[in-house]
């Protein structure tokens, strides 16, 4: 593999070109944290608007039709819809574990098995989210599993 970085200050934005025979697992890897880094969401906190990287996520959660993003301290309301996100973020780290909660893959701990097929996850900032039954599969898939 090679790496080639053409820095200068003549180039307005970052481009990133991929030139492969096939796309294997690692690249897969590589191309969905690529995807990662260059997506933000907007988002509100105490009147002021700001622009959440996506690497600075460990959840979105809806609660009683508002969105909300959660940061490794920081809750912030979303003006997108759940399904919305998920969508977006199909091809990313990010992985739907309840009706109501996307998790990104990349904050979690560890996980354990809970009682009725649920599962506990713990995230770097020592909070816990529930992985409920019906979205387990997709998490053991997405941690390849």
């Amino acid at each position: 593999m090679k790496l080639l970085i053409d820095q200068s200050p003549d180039n307005e934005e970052v481009e990133i070109t991929i030139k492969c025979g096939l796309i294997d697992p690692g690249l897969e890897k590589l191309i969905e944290q690529i995807r990662l880094y260059s997506f933000s969401v907007t988002a509100k906190r105490d009147g002021k608007t700001f622009q959440i990287r996506l690497e600075d996520v460990y959840y979105f959660e809806s609660v009683d039709n508002r969105t909300f993003v959660y940061t490794q301290q920081e809750v912030y309301e979303c003006g997108m819809k759940l399904y919305e996100l998920e969508n977006q973020l199909a091809k990313t780290n990010f992985v739907r574990i309840s009706k109501s909660c996307i998790l990104s893959v990349t904050r979690l701990e560890n996980v354990r098995a809970l009682l009725n097929g649920k599962m506990e996850a713990e995230l770097d900032n020592g909070e816990k989210v529930i992985v409920t039954r019906h979205y387990v599969d997709a998490l053991k898939q997405k941690l390849g599993l």
